[in-house]
């Protein structure tokens, strides 16, 4: 009888923190894109809906519009963003997968915006930021995040 009791814990604990998080609309596309397909040329992506996969490597620690998942190619990542309060990223997703459909877009900043941008994301990370690392304009292709699943 205990060998019993002691099997069916283990059995509710494992379903329990097997669980999948759902965040936003139901994914709806059974086909991935790898990360590095699309940065490979983004372009080719522009305002269609994609499903990537990937590693949470950062969380916007201030209002969870925003996380960067990691490309199965080496030093790449990307970000998805959603209008704030939209979808809250748990900041406790670190270092979980994510599996997210949203619609590939652009973002053309001149350099000052550039500037800008670049100072609230170091501010959001809390890190410094060297305004001579901007040199030019910038275009930044993010994934406008409308559903997700972090295992």
């Amino acid at each position: 009888m205990n060998k019993l009791i002691i099997f069916l814990l283990m059995i509710t604990s494992l379903t329990v923190f097997a669980q999948t998080e759902k965040l936003g609309r139901e994914i709806t596309l059974k086909d991935k894109t790898s990360i590095s397909k699309i940065l490979e040329n983004p372009e080719e992506f522009l305002d269609k809906t994609v499903l990537v996969e990937g590693e949470i490597l950062d969380v916007c620690s201030m209002a969870g519009c925003w996380m960067e998942l990691k490309s199965d190619a080496e030093n790449q990542k990307i970000k998805i963003k959603v209008k704030d309060g939209d979808i809250v990223f748990p900041v406790e997703a670190k270092g979980k997968t994510a599996v997210v459909e949203g619609t590939v877009y652009k973002i053309n900043l001149t350099k000052e915006e550039a500037l800008e941008y670049y100072e609230h994301v170091a501010t959001e990370q809390g890190v410094a930021f060297d305004p001579s690392t901007v040199t030019g304009p910038v275009t930044i292709y993010q994934i406008k995040g409308l559903g997700a699943e972090i295992n």
